[in-house]
């Protein structure tokens, strides 16, 4: 439910409507425009519908909320929600932004060479795995805090944003000192013990769909985060499972749109774990573009054949550069820049 206030609304008329939520156990959150003030109210249906919180002095109107995501919703909030990594780094305006790395973080070295060329080619953000979720669990599992080190280290040098994957609500702390946003992976997309956590960290969080995820229950998981008081998510659109077989998962593309029109909340795309094969991911990230979407997540590994997972999907630094020439005139066609 939103209770939208009039422009010369006091604050004690305000307060008023933050103690009555209060007192029947309801969550709040306070918008402050330009001309007025908007709240949101978050809690049991049957409290909402039998609460006259329009009799208040003060209060203009009040909306329900009728998406099962409130919070998530353009119910909710209509204008597009802008997310913040750095000063120069916000998701969700004009400006698309595109997180590039290798999937594991294997050396300084070597994360130090790909962030230069990532960089060079247009990346503003540096993604690299640090604990990673593997099929096999005699596969390589991650760097763990080092490669964490390594992650903040290079991308201060090359003034990128960081992102990394959190796996387990102990190693939130951790995560948090050394990157700027938590991306939670497409196994962990319904975890609801560490998406409530990740909303009391308040650090951005870069939400994935699950692999067989509907785009309502993607959302409902974002709704476990804004509902513990964290609105900084991006969705990451990376593919589904389906019954074909010629690339790694099938990516919805249609999910940006939809996504669009359902949430204020921004929407990047993961051409390379969408497709699994590095050939597709160019035609995969110009379609995402043209279909609306704030930004990419790529993976780039300068050599492929030795990386530590995932080299199939990921492009050499020539490549990445060379898309990202491609990408800058359809951004432009749909009004926005890279």
């Amino acid at each position: 439910m939103i209770v939208v206030f009039k422009p010369d609304a006091t604050p004690d008329q305000i307060n008023q409507i933050l103690t009555k939520a209060e007192q029947l156990g309801l969550k709040t959150n306070v918008s402050e425009g330009v001309e007025r003030t908007i709240v949101g109210l978050i809690g049991p249906e049957e409290v909402l519908q039998v609460t006259p919180l329009e009799v208040f002095e003060g209060v203009e109107r009040v909306i329900p909320v009728l998406a099962p995501y409130r919070l998530v919703s353009r119910e909710y909030q209509a204008d597009n929600s802008i997310v913040s990594l750095s000063d120069d780094v916000k998701i969700g305006g004009e400006q698309l932004h595109v997180m590039a790395g290798p999937c594991s973080i294997e050396s300084l070295d070597g994360m130090d060479r790909i962030a230069r060329q990532a960089r060079e080619g247009g990346a503003t953000i540096l993604r690299g795995g640090a604990f990673k979720p593997r099929t096999s669990p005699y596969d390589f599992q991650g760097m763990g805090e080092e490669g964490l080190k390594i992650l903040k280290d290079v991308g201060e040098k090359y003034g990128m944003a960081t992102v990394t994957e959190v796996m387990d609500a102990r190693d939130i702390d951790l995560i948090c000192r050394y990157a700027d946003m938590l991306q939670i992976g497409a196994r962990n997309m319904q975890n609801f013990t560490l998406l409530k956590e990740v909303g009391k960290a308040k650090k951005p969080v870069l939400l994935k769909r699950g692999i067989s995820a509907t785009i309502k229950e993607w959302l409902m998981c974002a709704e476990y985060i804004l509902a513990n008081g964290n609105f900084n998510v991006v969705f990451c659109e990376r593919g589904i499972r389906t019954y074909e077989t010629a690339t790694r998962n099938t990516l919805d593309i249609n999910a940006v749109g939809v996504v669009k029109q359902l949430s204020h909340l921004p929407i990047i795309v993961d051409p390379s774990h969408a497709t699994g094969r590095w050939g597709l991911v160019a035609p995969a990230a110009r379609a995402a573009v043209a279909a609306g979407c704030d930004g990419l997540m790529i993976e780039v590994h300068d050599n492929p054949k030795e990386a530590f997972s995932d080299g199939g999907q990921s492009l050499v630094p020539e490549k990445f550069s060379a898309l990202m020439q491609e990408l800058r005139p359809i951004a432009q066609a749909v009004n926005r820049k890279l």
